[in-house]
């Protein structure tokens, strides 16, 4: 089971962290990955991390905003996102999955976390 929270309401500029507790797995066998929808559009993965966290990758929209981390100890995966704008608004999942990473593909999923950012 994937637990996302974090999310809300920020003014353009802000940050945010969102987190996502994982239980019920080994949660270091496992690949983490962040994404994120708006209706009508397709989902983006916005950032991943391999299981030991000694890897990442960004999408071009956040790179340099956004951090992925994680802390295997607490079975958790943390996205921190610096000056939001606008079109970061959008419901944020997290994903685990033990090849996730390379093959971007993601079978057990979070319930989202609502990202609201005003302008």
């Amino acid at each position: 089971q994937l637990v996302e929270s974090g999310g809300g309401l920020v003014q353009a500029g802000g940050s945010l962290r969102l987190s996502c507790a994982a239980s019920g797995r080994t949660f270091d066998n496992y690949d983490a990955g962040w994404f994120r929808q708006v209706p009508g559009k397709d989902r983006e993965n916005v950032a991943r991390i391999n299981r030991s966290g000694g890897s990442t990758y960004y999408a071009v929209s956040v790179k340099g905003r956004f951090t992925i981390s994680r802390d295997n100890a607490k079975n958790t995966v943390y996205l921190q996102m610096n000056n939001l704008k606008f079109e970061d608004t959008a419901v944020y999942y997290c994903a685990v999955d033990p090849n996730g990473y390379y093959n971007g593909h993601y079978n057990y999923w979070g319930q989202g976390t609502q990202v609201t950012v005003s302008s």
